[in-house]
């Protein structure tokens, strides 16, 4: 099968055809002729199976054709904002908008894209010169609702993209948000790559008489991906890693860290041994964070150390390593880190180095994907068998396990965020900080509110937490900071549970 026998308009098909590509994943052959019946959609489909495409190709075509398939030629600077695709973080908001412009370069379409860590006003500016096809993360896009700088009555399709993390990281709330403000007539689109109870329940309320598609088994790994276990001592995981990159001439690598304080530290510790990395988490200004995903693309950077949130959206071909330095505490997200290898029939490697605190989370993982991974003691790196387990923090600064609802940390909020029930407000520096119960919720810009922190004042780009008496933070574009005692309510405690640590805007 081809893209042309698809039903796409001769048009959408030549800008695919440009790209290399010449026949359709699973997930395209299904998706785009359901898409263009104009009916809702629930999608089951993993990073790395050519989901993008699979919506935003029929997507194009509806948009740019009328019923009998003809070109629309509609070229007005107020034409309104005809579909949304919402996405959990910048960089694949990024990279859906990219694939938006490279297949729609022989429409008359115009695409934008909006998201946190940037001004708003060139957004504004954006918006007002007309725009088909919006892109942005629900934060941000909030925002503008919040301004009054956008309009989505004319909303003809709504794409949720990767779903089931925006629920991880709290966004559901803003969702429904964004809902409210869309037209009841419209077609809905909700890929996943996992049919959680959570998500069947946002699709109940969501779509129609859907057609589901599933293209891979629930939680399942790709087989093409070699795993493998290397048991370790916690002290001596970067020295592995360094020895696994320099024995086996690794170029190009991805590593997983828990936390974005992981994240810095083993970047420095890899430098000190002469190896090149970066990198990405929500602390980052988004400036380096694009910095850092262009060098890892083209092949300049050797090491890309990312937290889960900020490595949603890496979408490179044939990536051949990732490395799990430490194992993360939700199941599902190890099937999302190592779906980054094996991509388009290449074969890949997934690594996980594992000492003894991670022995339950290995425990929660092989039994998700009902297999036992292989394990190999690298000589000279032998883990004491005498070692006892120690208390993981699985977030920067803090001992205490997250709710995985809660996301996964990395939640930089810009100005204009709103509370909501339950919720303090910091009013200082332009931007409303979120914090169900917050003691002072007062924010420096870059502020993120964490859980477990005593006294959590913070300046700029600092991090406060969770049930934190006391977590004043200068001029916040709001993180949020759930079940801190002593804070200015503008609203009854007890709202419902908001947003904490892991929203992008």
């Amino acid at each position: 099968m081809s893209f042309n026998t698809l039903g796409l308009s001769d048009s959408i098909v030549r800008a695919v055809a440009e790209t290399g590509y010449t026949t359709p994943t699973p997930i395209q052959t299904q998706a785009i002729p359901a898409v263009l019946n104009g009916g809702d959609l629930l999608a089951g489909a993993q990073t790395g199976t050519g989901k993008t495409a699979g919506f935003t190709l029929p997507l194009l075509h509806r948009l740019s054709t009328d019923a009998n398939g003809a070109k629309l030629t509609n070229t007005t600077s107020t034409r309104p904002i005809r579909a949304l695709i919402l996405t959990p973080t910048r960089e694949l908001a990024a990279q859906v908008e990219e694939s938006v412009r490279v297949y729609g370069k022989y429409t008359k379409l115009n695409s934008a894209v909006i998201f946190g860590g940037v001004s708003i006003n060139p957004q504004i500016k954006q918006l007002r010169h007309g725009v088909d096809i919006l892109v942005a993360t629900p934060g941000r896009l909030l925002d503008h609702m919040a301004q009054n700088t956008i309009d989505l009555s004319k909303i003809e399709i709504l794409v949720l993209d990767e779903a089931d993390r925006m629920l991880d990281m709290g966004f559901i709330r803003d969702i429904r948000k964004v809902l409210a403000a869309l037209p009841p007539k419209r077609q809905n689109l909700l890929f996943s790559a996992t049919f959680s109870d959570e998500i069947k329940a946002l699709a109940d309320g969501l779509l129609n008489n859907p057609a589901t598609i599933e293209v891979a088994r629930r939680n399942s790994t790709v087989e093409i991906i070699s795993q493998k276990i290397h048991p370790v001592d916690r002290d001596k995981k970067h020295q592995m890693l360094s020895h696994l990159i320099r024995t086996h001439k690794w170029t190009q690598v991805l590593v997983f860290t828990r936390t974005k304080h992981g994240a810095n530290k083993l970047v420095e510790q890899l430098g000190g041994d002469g190896i090149n990395g970066m990198a990405i988490h929500g602390n980052k200004s988004q400036s380096a964070r694009t910095r850092a995903l262009s060098e890892f693309k083209d092949g300049t950077l050797q090491v890309l150390v990312a937290t889960d949130i900020a490595a949603r959206g890496i979408d490179i071909d044939q990536l051949p390593h990732v490395v799990n330095y430490d194992l993360p505490n939700v199941p599902e997200d190890y099937v999302h880190r190592i779906g980054r290898t094996g991509r388009a029939g290449a074969t890949g490697e997934a690594v996980s180095l594992v000492c003894v605190d991670e022995h339950v989370m290995l425990k929660d993982i092989e039994k998700l994907i009902k297999q036992t991974l292989p394990r190999e003691v690298i000589p000279g790196f032998e883990p004491d068998p005498t070692a006892k387990p120690q208390p993981i923090q699985l977030r920067s600064g803090t001992g205490h396990h997250r709710n995985p609802r809660q996301g996964n940390g990395g939640g930089n909020r810009n100005a204009g965020g709103n509370g909501g029930n339950g919720q303090a407000r910091a009013n200082a520096g332009g931007g409303q900080g979120r914090a169900p119960g917050a003691a002072n919720g007062n924010r420096n810009a870059g502020g993120q509110a964490r859980a477990g922190s005593p006294n959590g004042n913070r300046s700029a780009g600092s991090q406060g937490r969770n049930g934190a008496p006391n977590g004043n933070r200068n001029g916040a574009p709001g993180g949020r900071s759930q079940g801190a005692s002593n804070g200015p309510r503008h609203a009854p405690r007890g709202g419902q549970q908001q947003r904490t640590g892991g929203g992008e805007r």
